[in-house]
């Protein structure tokens, strides 16, 4: 294990890279395993991966060539990125994979010059919750049956950037 700059531990085979249309059964079948209610179908991620490089970055973490996490971001123009999803097998929970990945995105949209990350998460999911708080997201308002077709409301956090 080793300790990364925020403190999180990340184990020394975890890498992460980007998602490719190879890693598709493996993210499906986390997905179903994690949102069971309201999991992306594999058309949802091929609508992704059609968008254009400059408007999304999807990354997959793995150990041991055992795909163990995902997430992505939109970037549609003016000041702010999009965390669009955001998942890490539970056998992989608190060992720093979704701080890497959430770091990972965060950090390219500073790159790409973003003032603001915002994103949704489930209001019934405080393990996600504390994730964001603790990377400093905060809560700035409810979407009221966001997540279909459970009626799940979404928490809705920002994280303005560094200029």
């Amino acid at each position: 294990m080793s300790a990364r700059p925020d403190g999180a531990q990340l184990d020394h085979e975890v890498r992460l890279r980007p998602m490719t249309k190879a890693d598709m059964a493996a993210i499906i079948a986390l997905e179903q395993q994690l949102f069971p209610e309201d999991a992306w179908t594999p058309e949802m991620f091929a609508a992704e991966f059609a968008q254009p490089a400059a408007r999304r970055l999807y990354l997959v973490a793995e150990a041991a060539n055992t795909l163990i996490g995902y997430a992505g971001m939109m970037f549609s123009g003016g000041s702010q990125a999009d965390v669009v999803t955001l998942a890490v097998n539970p056998a992989r929970w608190s060992q720093g994979t979704g701080t890497a990945l959430l770091m990972a995105l965060v950090d390219e949209a500073g790159k790409r010059g973003y003032e603001e990350v915002l994103l949704e998460v489930r209001e019934d999911n405080p393990r996600a919750r504390r994730l964001y708080l603790r990377h400093g997201f905060t809560e700035v308002g409810i979407r009221r049956g966001y997540y279909q077709p459970s009626g799940v409301d979404a928490v809705v956090m920002r994280k303005e950037l560094a200029r």
